[in-house]
């Protein structure tokens, strides 16, 4: 189970990362990609800093308003 949690967290962390990154390749603050998505800006800090999870529904929400197709943010897993 140990093994599993690690992997699980470094995907999570990659998923983050890319969370961030479509942000800023979309040119948005976060105070902007918050106002976007209707929520403050500190729901976007706590995303990308995994302080919150990060449910499918508002992945589908981050891609739209960031310009990415939702699979830029996960891979398929074996």
């Amino acid at each position: 189970a140990l093994k599993k949690d690690k992997a699980y967290r470094k995907q999570y962390k990659q998923f983050v990362t890319k969370l961030r990154r479509a942000r800023q390749d979309a040119g948005l603050t976060q105070a902007r990609a918050a106002a976007l998505l209707g929520r403050p800006q500190e729901f976007v800090s706590k995303c990308e800093s995994e302080e919150r999870r990060v449910d499918i529904v508002e992945v589908c929400r981050f891609a739209r308003i960031y310009g990415k197709p939702v699979t830029y943010f996960v891979e398929p897993t074996e």
